[in-house]
């Protein structure tokens, strides 16, 4: 076992007693409890962009983008230059992926920088047009989402997948991210996030993680007639203001300088993805990740189910 991982599994230790004590009522600061102590990081705005943009890699031609009604309702939908224009969009009347009209706009660097600056807030569609992806991602949710998303990331760390935790916008669940040193097939991320959850649950002797809600990509191939599910991306402006959409540690305590931290997070290089599973099983393989039926598809995949 090498010293950074050792140390990885002590401050992962340490953090579950933390919360242990704190179930309890006893509130304790130990040393080491604080965000990790990074070089504030000296990159540009451009290379900011392009670390973000290197990572959080999804397919480029098309976007979802938040809206939020006059009502209170939000969700997200895919970018399109004619949304709303008078004698183009017919919208309510015609779907988005009905119109002949849909223009969609392609992700830039632009788009990028007013989410980070939060004159909007997108997403990103993980599955690409060839059913491989760039990283998978762990959604929790629920009343559990602290003990459980910290399970998974413990495990992670003791079968040398390299991974980050995110707050989500709610601040109610979180995202377990693992990056991709190039791209692979959708399914073959879906088996390890499979096999990580399945190693989690028998480490920690429970039957099922309870907050797990999904894993991104959602789905081993293209849905017909859509883009696949979207996740958003983090680091949202207002909610950052507000200590979520932010990286933090094995305490969740939020990284001190977050573009310092996402240039450390190692990628798990493709090869390596099949003894990963085996390190989950044991050396046995799981059963593999079904593909998403025809009853699965959604006729808006972009939207978030209830």
């Amino acid at each position: 076992m090498t010293v950074n991982r050792e140390l990885k599994l002590l401050r992962a230790d340490n953090a579950r007693l933390v919360a242990l004590l704190k179930s309890h009522g006893i509130n304790v600061t130990p040393p080491d409890a604080g965000s990790t102590p990074l070089e504030p990081s000296r990159l540009t705005t451009d290379e900011k962009i392009a670390l973000f943009r290197r990572l959080f890699q999804g397919r480029t031609d098309v976007y979802p983008i938040r809206w939020e009604s006059k009502v209170g309702k939000s969700g997200y939908s895919p970018a399109c230059a004619n949304e709303w224009r008078a004698g183009v969009c017919e919208k309510p009347r015609i779907k988005c992926s009905d119109c002949g009209n849909r223009l969609l706009i392609p992700l830039s660097d632009h788009v990028i920088y007013d989410h980070l600056a939060g004159r909007h807030t997108v997403g990103v569609y993980p599955l690409m047009a060839d059913d491989t992806c760039h990283f998978l991602a762990v959604d929790f949710d629920d009343a559990d989402w602290r003990e459980d998303a910290r399970a998974f990331l413990s495990s992670c760390q003791e079968l040398d997948v390299p991974a980050a935790l995110e707050i989500s916008r709610s601040g109610n669940g979180a995202h377990v991210w693992i990056f991709f040193q190039s791209s692979v097939p959708a399914r073959d991320a879906r088996r390890l996030g499979t096999a990580i959850i399945s190693h989690t649950c028998t480490r920690t002797r429970q039957l099922k993680l309870t907050s797990y809600d999904r894993l991104f990509p959602n789905q081993d191939s293209m849905p017909k007639g859509g883009f696949g599910n979207l996740i958003a991306l983090p680091l949202q402006k207002k909610p950052r203001e507000q200590g979520n959409s932010l990286f933090v540690d094995e305490a969740l305590q939020p990284h001190a300088d977050q573009w310092a931290f996402l240039a450390t997070i190692k990628t798990l290089p493709p090869a390596e993805i099949e003894s990963a599973i085996l390190r989950c099983t044991g050396g046995t393989h799981p059963l593999d990740v079904s593909f998403v039926t025809d009853d699965d598809d959604q006729a808006q995949p972009w939207r978030t189910p209830p």
